[in-house]
């Protein structure tokens, strides 16, 4: 999801050229990992890097990919797939629904940012 950045709300991530196609990059914001995402068509997004599934911090690196027109990215460690425009998992294995947190993203001038939820940081 891209959005207007606001200053006082988001926080500078990486530049565009930090993120390679349709591979995940881990960054930390006020203590949380959160799994970044360039996709082909240079849209951005952003989920927690939490698997909730494993509870590690691998989302970053599973395999990107889609079903239908839904970008996904599956998890590296039980392959449970997830939705990244809204975090649902959307392939759950047998096991119970979970989804992931979704991060706002904007980007001003090839500069990415995420916008940090109002009880992190505050």
């Amino acid at each position: 999801m891209t959005v207007a950045m606001d200053s006082t709300t988001h926080v500078r991530v990486c530049t565009l050229e930090n993120l390679e196609v349709e591979r995940g990059r881990a960054a930390l914001l006020d203590g949380q990992q959160v799994a970044l995402f360039l996709l082909s068509d240079g849209t951005v997004l952003a989920v927690d890097n939490l698997d909730p599934f494993s509870g590690a911090n691998v989302i970053s690196r599973g395999i990107v990919g889609s079903r239908g027109d839904v970008p996904t990215v599956a998890s590296p460690l039980h392959k449970q797939i997830f939705d990244l425009r809204t975090g649902e998992c959307i392939e759950t294995h047998g096991k119970p629904p979970a989804a992931l947190r979704v991060w706002p993203v904007a980007i001003d001038d090839g500069v990415v940012y995420v916008r940090m939820p109002e009880s992190v940081g505050s």
